[in-house]
């Protein structure tokens, strides 16, 4: 059975959406991010998605709190992504109480340090983050989008023994009008001995149904619960 998996952005503390990584398209949804993660877990959810975007900008974890926080204060799973860029930087993730890292640009920028954390704490806790835009890979924030083919990404990291993708569609995010279903099949297909977590456009529960028969793993869902488009009720056959 798939994996609910909510996802909490963060920029100043507080819990916010973008759309396609747009600092500009920035809506806040609560003020602490606490109250949304009780709310989550309230209601059967078990995992959390945790995005430091403002890490991500400053290319150094930011919101370490906010985890913290979540983390000591609720029995939610997190996996933490956003600024991961050096050896603190993880061991902070970690001693702030994350189950699992996301990494992504470090995959493409500094693949020896990345395998040397995948060693190091093993397939279960770490997630290659694998931010795809027009089938290529994406680094630093969204920012850049490098030459880097997706399925070639995610060959040379099965060799290494990576089991756990979070990709997300760049071109999808935040703005409620699909996944990439094919996509993720296709990554399915391709990899079926890595667990696939699809990201992106997810705005209704028969796309989660859809993704459920793919073999996807997991799914991440932002803005479609902020704004109503799935009511978390409607989640409880796959919690």
């Amino acid at each position: 059975m798939i994996t609910i998996i909510p996802a909490v952005d963060i920029i100043g503390g507080k819990c916010v959406r973008l759309e396609q990584g747009d600092f500009r398209l920035k809506k806040v949804y609560e003020a602490d991010p606490l109250d949304v993660a009780r709310r989550f877990e309230d209601q059967g959810i078990k995992r959390l998605h945790l995005v430091d975007l403002d890490g991500a900008r400053a290319s150094h974890i930011v919101n370490y709190g906010t985890l913290e926080r979540i983390t000591s204060k609720t029995r939610l799973a997190v996996d933490f992504g956003g600024g991961i860029k050096s050896d603190c930087d993880l061991q902070i993730v970690f001693d702030s109480g994350a189950t699992m890292a996301v990494i992504g640009s470090i995959a493409v920028t500094d693949p020896d340090l990345f395998q040397t954390w995948l060693f190091a704490y093993g397939p279960e806790k770490i997630i290659l983050g694998a931010d795809v835009k027009e089938g290529r890979i994406a680094v630093s924030g969204w920012t850049s989008i490098t030459e880097i083919n997706l399925f070639d990404f995610l060959t040379s990291y099965k060799a290494l023994g990576v089991k756990q993708v979070l990709c997300t569609d760049i071109a999808r995010d935040g703005l409620m009008k699909g996944s990439s279903l094919d996509l993720y099949k296709q990554m399915v297909g391709d990899f079926p001995s890595m667990r696939i977590i699809a990201s992106g456009g997810v705005s209704s529960v028969e796309e989660i149904h859809q993704l459920n028969e793919a073999g996807v793993a997991g799914v991440i869902i932002g803005k479609a619960l902020y704004e109503g488009l799935i009511k978390l009720e409607e989640l409880r056959e796959f919690l």
